[in-house]
């Protein structure tokens, strides 16, 4: 399966937050940043998804995700947090990895085939470790890519 993700080194940082509305909040304003996206609808996107219910995934791993018309194809930005937070998972384990993914308003599959593979990573244990080990958003990125590359070819 072609994945098709959009991610750059600039989208994969360290962050030091303390809640969760803080992490929506420093996402939304890298995804704008990085790919040049309006950081109010952005956030507005996040949040109303949120609200829906928490997209913590478990196992310390949150995916906030939305769609916007100003994207192309699946679009991601990462961090490592510096603490965990509490994101309201379903395994009421705090996060320390955020995948944050914005998709295509249109992209019903697309965005599905692109949360599917987020996922799938997660539930490689070597993978899950290694993006818990890395010292450094480089690092972080370096795990990714290998991956997301890998899963394309």
């Amino acid at each position: 399966m072609d994945i098709n993700i959009t991610i750059v080194p600039e989208a994969v940082r360290l962050a030091r937050v303390e809640t969760k509305a803080q992490v929506l909040a420093v996402l939304s304003a890298c995804l704008a940043e990085v790919y040049d996206l309006d950081v109010s609808e952005v956030l507005e996107g996040l949040e109303t998804r949120e609200a829906l219910g928490s997209t913590g995934f478990g196992r310390g791993i949150a995916i906030p995700h939305c769609r916007d018309s100003s994207v192309r194809k699946p679009t991601l930005a990462v961090f490592k947090l510096e603490h965990p937070v509490d994101f309201a998972a379903a395994d009421a384990q705090p996060v320390s990895l955020v995948f944050g993914l914005v998709s295509p308003e249109n992209a019903g599959a697309t965005h599905l085939h692109a949360l599917a593979a987020i996922s799938r990573l997660m539930r490689d244990e070597s993978k899950l470790q290694a993006l818990a080990d890395a010292p450094d958003a480089e690092a972080l990125y370096a795990v990714l890519t290998n991956q997301f590359l890998r899963d394309a070819a």
